[in-house]
């Protein structure tokens, strides 16, 4: 995506998917600098619940980022978590971020990090063939691409980037099921950091190649993370759509934003929401709130007037990430 564009109407893009139960996520350390998670939303909530934002430098803003959020996902059916990190702001935000998810074609971006520190290893650029599979599998969701790069890479050296990238409670799908690896918000917005902010895991060549691809995401995949933001601000952003047992979804956008003076990233995970249209907008209610919130003054590239519409098109299928019946 070289800038911020209107969302695009959802299409079937594969055949259906069912999924094993989730993981369920216990409490545990976190790799990297963090800000305890506060707990998503839950029946009886007070209210006025602990706020999910915090920047000691910006703490009018981060009050009403996370008054925003709040409001974003006031009566949506499903389970929701949240993290949002500016880091020229010092701000962080973290509702519900050490919970796992089904991670879906999500977790593609983590493959990609993986190939590139392997290339970064062996002290050379990918090769063409390894180029044509990430750029399949990242700007098409392709998942033979993603599946040949999960084969190629093994399980240690994908285990080891991610230990190393800080997503600590992340945890790879079980044999090939690439799509059923255990993610969570916190561990993504680690990700992304990886591919943002100069780093020692990923050279600064690698990461300008991983955000290419990320802003080079065919157009009907470019919902989610993307709602609202403003002109002038580069979109970066992969996606998940996973129905289970054909009923209830996980629908996932992580995304980066960067322009003039600001970048920052957003993840929305979200899980048993009765469609796959509803778990987007549930997410792209959230991004309007953020972008909104960090670009005071900037016309968005969306309208705010579409906050809580659900996206049109035909009905959509799984993303194929997880084959039918398992």
């Amino acid at each position: 995506m070289s800038g911020c564009r209107p969302t695009m109407p959802l299409i079937v893009l594969a055949a259906g998917a069912a999924l094993s139960a989730p993981v369920p996520a216990s409490a545990g350390a976190e790799g990297g600098p963090r800000m305890p998670s506060v707990p998503g939303k839950v029946p009886g909530e007070p209210s006025r619940p602990r706020n999910p934002c915090r920047s000691k430098d910006h703490p009018e803003i981060a009050e009403r980022l996370g008054a925003r959020i709040r409001a974003a996902l006031a009566g949506r059916a499903g389970t929701v978590s949240v993290a949002v990190a500016d880091h020229g702001r010092g701000l962080r935000c973290a509702l519900a971020a050490d919970r796992r998810y089904d991670s879906a074609s999500v977790v593609k971006a983590t493959v990609l990090g993986a190939l590139l520190r392997r290339a970064a290893d062996e002290h050379r650029a990918p090769t063409a063939a390894e180029r044509s599979l990430a750029h399949a599998m990242i700007t098409r969701s392709d998942n033979r691409a993603a599946s040949t790069l999960w084969r190629s890479l093994g399980r240690e050296r994908l285990a080891r980037f991610a230990e190393r990238a800080g997503m600590s409670r992340t945890v790879l799908g079980p044999g090939g099921y690439w799509g059923l690896t255990q993610i969570t918000a916190h561990d993504q917005l680690e990700l992304l950091a990886r591919f943002t902010r100069h780093n020692d895991l990923l050279p600064d060549r690698a990461r300008a190649y991983a955000l290419r691809l990320l802003r080079e995401v065919v157009p009907a995949q470019g919902w989610g993370t993307p709602a609202g933001c403003p002109h002038g601000v580069t979109a970066h952003v992969k996606n998940g759509w996973l129905p289970r047992h054909g009923r209830f979804w996980r629908v996932h956008s992580i995304g980066a934003f960067e322009g003039p003076g600001r970048s920052y990233t957003i993840v929305v995970l979200t899980r048993d929401t009765p469609s796959m249209a509803y778990g987007v907008t549930t997410i792209e209610r959230v991004a309007r709130a953020v972008h909104r919130t960090l670009n005071p003054g900037m016309r968005a590239a969306i309208g705010d007037d579409a906050a809580g519409a659900a996206p049109g098109g035909v009905p959509a299928a799984s993303d194929g990430s997880v084959p039918p019946g398992r």
